[in-house]
């Protein structure tokens, strides 16, 4: 791609991102919807605030790696479309918070659980089995292909989730227990999912066909469950 298209696009993409900033901007509304939607019912103010902070840990990262992505990309010669960039852009976004909500707030109030954390304690089994088994699949596809760069990238694709995954295992505990572990189960879950779409997405290149579509639609059907509450969870 000529250097002046990456530019356009690079800047087409970060503009899109300080849209989706201002617009999605999490305030206390954001905050206690996010708890709620993850299991607690009555979260109190000081919940709320660590809620927004999680948000906003997240969020800020987006129109600079929207902006820088698809520079990164191309110097690489790593293919990508719109919709490769939208999902690593929140799944390195995610990377980044967790690293940084790895150092403690001194003024945080602690309440440590009893229950030893570990993945299956965020992820449920039917959720690690989804994950296993599609992107599997679709690595099995890209082998069959012989697409070795795409194999590469789905392999750093995996790296980065379960990175994120075990951050949120270890992170260090703030606030109530249970909205502390609310958020922890929505961090380990939605970056399960988007590793799964971002990984599908690789076996769509020049050339798609019905397993290519079924392996991406699998995908994003996994990574819809797992990023939401079941009803069986949420009863």
């Amino acid at each position: 791609m000529p250097f002046d298209n990456i530019v356009a696009v690079a800047l087409f993409m970060g503009l899109f991102g300080l849209l989706i900033l201002v617009l999605l901007w999490p305030g206390e509304k954001q905050g206690k919807k996010v708890l709620r939607r993850w299991g607690v019912d009555d979260p109190s103010p000081s919940d709320v605030a660590e809620a927004v902070r999680y948000l906003r840990r997240r969020r800020f990262w987006y129109p600079w790696l929207f902006l820088g992505l698809p520079v990164l990309a191309d110097l690489a010669g790593v293919r990508g479309d719109t919709t490769s960039f939208f999902l690593a852009t929140l799944l390195i976004g995610a990377l980044i918070a967790e690293v940084l909500a790895q150092r403690p707030r001194k003024s945080a109030r602690r309440e440590a659980g009893l229950d030893r954390r570990g993945v299956r304690g965020l992820i449920p089994v039917w959720g690690l089995v989804t994950y296993a088994a599609i992107v599997a699949a679709a690595a099995a596809w890209l082998v069959v292909h012989r697409w070795w760069g795409l194999l590469g990238v789905a392999v750093a694709v995996s790296a980065v989730t379960w990175l994120v995954i075990l951050l949120a295992v270890r992170r260090p505990s703030t606030g109530d227990s249970v909205a502390d572990g609310a958020l922890r189960v929505r961090s380990a879950r939605v970056a399960a999912g988007l590793g799964l779409a971002a990984t599908v997405t690789l076996t769509i290149p020049e050339v798609t066909n019905l397993v290519s579509w079924i392996l991406v639609v699998a995908g994003f059907a996994g990574w819809f469950n797992l990023a939401h509450r079941s009803r069986a969870e949420t009863a």
